[in-house]
């Protein structure tokens, strides 16, 4: 029998599920998820799924991610409800993939881990394996395991098994009204021009979990935690001298402005600190940043492309200011300007949750 797997959350269980209800039936995981967005997340998913099915002994083979063919099926339902129009034509996209998947290994049944997700329509799912049953002769399996307390027993076993348990179906289109709804920044979609990995995001977590493999592999005992924290996403920063001369500037991490501007001059200095006449914003040279970094920067501009990691900055904020609380803006410049300056300043704290790793 060929499993179409979504996720771990989903398929351990199930799996479990029908090894126990199919014991003569040789299980083969099909990860075919070309839905799932952005890549790194899609990257995660599968990661914890090869995981999962190492553990129960299922050999998992990777569809194609064939994003932009996906995404030219679903081309008009952007808007779709979930478990509305747009996810029947991913299931059947999904199912037709997967049903030529089994015919290529000469499998004569499918299922999908999707039957057991509280975020789709059963009814649906069968009614579109049905369908393919039909025409390609490969018969779908529609076992109902969230009945009888199997939702409940589902979220046990993924706990027991510390399996990744994303917040979202999969999908931009799902990922955008959920976030809307939820009134959340969808910081899922966010990444900085120089490619560090920021806090929570998903290249954090992917990190995170390969970690957990090497753990796994060691046979190393480890708990994965959340933890609450205030998250930061700058979405643009600009420095202009006079009216129009954008200056080379970089804003560290947790600088924010109330109102998203300032104008002034730079009044003072102190202790390499120069002081603006607005808004608590500071500035340091890209001289000052070297030394308390130990970086050999050139320009500005390599700082931005090249910038160091998070807790890096978090690091020279802290030496700057003494204090673990402060947002002001610090901004670095090649030189100290004397001259009327604008500060554009468009970023976000908030408060988010991460996991982490305890070894025990």
């Amino acid at each position: 029998m060929l499993v179409h797997i979504c996720c771990s959350v989903d398929s351990h269980f199930f799996l479990e599920k029908l090894q126990r209800d199919y014991p003569d039936e040789k299980l083969t995981g099909f990860f075919y998820d070309p839905n799932i967005h952005p890549y790194s997340e899609y990257q995660l998913r599968l990661l914890d799924v090869q995981r999962s099915c190492k553990k129960l002994g299922i050999e998992v083979l990777e569809g194609p991610y064939d994003y932009e063919n996906w995404l030219q099926a679903v081309r008009g339902l952007e808007n779709e409800p979930e478990k509305g129009a747009r996810c029947e034509v991913c299931f059947d996209k999904r199912f037709s993939v997967s049903a030529e998947k089994a015919l290529e290994l000469g499998e004569d049944k499918i299922t999908t881990t999707l039957l057991v997700s509280p975020l789709k329509s059963q009814e649906q799912l069968k009614r579109v394996g049905d369908a393919f049953y039909k025409k390609n002769g490969v018969e779908f399996i529609a076992v109902d395991y969230r009945a009888d307390g199997g939702t409940q027993d589902q979220s046990r076993v993924t706990k027991e098994e510390q399996l990744y348990r994303q917040d979202y179906c999969g999908c931009i289109f799902g990922l955008t009204m959920q976030r809307e709804q939820q009134d959340r920044l969808m910081d899922e979609m966010f990444s900085s021009v120089s490619h560090s990995t920021l806090p929570a995001s998903i290249e954090e977590r992917l990190e995170m979990y390969k970690y957990r493999m090497e753990l796994d592999e060691k046979q190393i005992p480890y708990k994965i935690i959340k933890q609450k924290f205030l998250n930061y996403r700058q979405f643009n920063f600009k420095l202009i001298k006079g009216k129009k001369e954008v200056i080379p500037a970089y804003a560290l991490s947790y600088s924010t402005l109330p109102r998203k501007k300032a104008q002034g001059r730079i009044e003072f200095e102190d202790n390499n600190l120069h002081y603006f006449n607005r808004e608590e914003v500071k500035f340091i040279t890209l001289e000052h940043f070297n030394s308390l970094s130990s970086k050999k920067y050139h320009t500005v501009n390599e700082l931005i492309f090249k910038a160091p990691d998070f807790e890096e900055e978090l690091q020279i904020r802290s030496s700057l200011l003494k204090s673990h609380y402060d947002l002001t803006p610090i901004i670095v410049v090649e030189t100290i300007l004397d001259s009327k300056l604008t500060i554009s300043l468009d970023a976000k704290t908030y408060e988010d949750v991460k996991e982490k790793i305890i070894i025990l």
